[in-house]
């Protein structure tokens, strides 16, 4: 069976084209290159074309007759979104329409969704379930959430049933070495902090001390890329078995708080995290933890990466990889 994944030369994108092939099935990588890397597809083929470009897409669909759709093209950096936010509603909402309306055309019923927990912008409720209400504080939120609408309305209309995977922070690396993080710039706490300690970057910004929690610092709740790559061929199983569509969380159920994160650097490293203490950042939560549970009960699915020094090894090789 033939899989789209749009954006699959990316971070979370080719881990899992790396799980789709292991689990039997054909990847074919749909991406413009701009964020992603042609040496990370592997899997199966590599077609250059961007979301928007419905003559591309039409021309590759028909080439390979791929009977489901993941989704993963889209800008993902929130402080981009909140100076740039037409670049955002252009990208991650009107191209996704483009890619939608391609689907519905020919005749593709299956649909995974890369979606995000910044959709529930500050939680009422922690750890976070899906029935939370949501309302984002940011543009890249706003657009995840405008594409799950969009999702359930071709639903309604069209038949098109989706599984929509709402992460919560994406961590870690391929354990074989193979896949790393490469975003450019970075704007993700992990690598930030292990490129602080290898001298890649003068310091890790830690944001705001005095939040309610045991340390002072926020609290997230860390998943690795393989348990999310995981959950999205759990997700297209359950469509394939006539699953009806469904919003999940992806999250470990366990928080971590940035100023643990550093310590756990340091430890996998050997080597001190140079620090720089500043002010909280606008619309930041304290605590985003997720709620799991209806993961595990939809889908069979529960993170094996559990402990988070392991997952900060992974990270820490794939850093190296990049360097070297």
């Amino acid at each position: 069976m033939k899989v789209l994944v749009t954006g699959g030369a990316g971070f979370i994108g080719s881990h899992v084209c790396k799980r789709l092939a292991y689990s039997g099935y054909q990847p074919v990588v749909y991406d413009d290159l701009g964020h992603g890397f042609a040496d990370a597809v592997r899997w199966g083929p590599l077609e250059v074309g961007a979301l928007g470009d419905r003559a591309r897409l039409d021309q590759v669909i028909r080439q390979h007759r791929p009977e489901a759709v993941m989704h993963f093209a889209g800008l993902i950096a929130v402080g981009e979104s909140v100076a740039k936010p037409g670049l955002y509603y252009r990208n991650n909402v009107a191209d996704s329409l483009v890619l939608l309306e391609a689907v519905r055309d020919h005749g593709i019923g299956l649909f995974v969704f890369s979606s995000t927990a910044a959709v529930y912008g500050v939680p009422e409720i922690v750890p976070i379930p899906e029935d939370h209400r949501t309302a984002p504080v940011n543009p890249y939120g706003a657009t995840k959430l405008a594409m799950e609408w969009m999702l359930a309305d071709f639903g309604v209309a069209h038949g098109v049933r989706s599984v929509c995977l709402r992460y919560f922070n994406a961590a870690g690396a391929d354990p074989d070495g193979a896949l790393s993080e490469r975003h450019d710039p970075e704007t993700h706490a992990l690598p930030l902090a292990i490129q602080a300690a290898l001298g890649r970057r003068d310091c890790f910004q830690i944001f705001g001390t005095d939040y309610d929690t045991p340390d002072g610092t926020a609290i997230r709740d860390y998943i690795h890329v393989e348990d999310l790559a995981t959950a999205h061929v759990r997700a297209l199983e359950w469509l394939r078995q006539g699953g009806a569509g469904a919003v999940l969380n992806l999250g470990t159920g366990c928080g971590t708080s940035v100023q643990a994160l550093v310590e756990a650097v340091t430890r996998v490293t050997g080597r001190a995290v140079p620090v720089r203490h500043a002010p909280r950042r606008a619309g930041d939560p304290p605590v985003l933890i997720a709620a799991p549970e209806r993961a595990l009960a939809v889908l069979g699915w529960q993170p094996l990466w559990t402990n988070f020094d392991r997952i900060v090894e992974t990270a820490v090789l794939g850093v190296f990889n990049i360097v070297h």
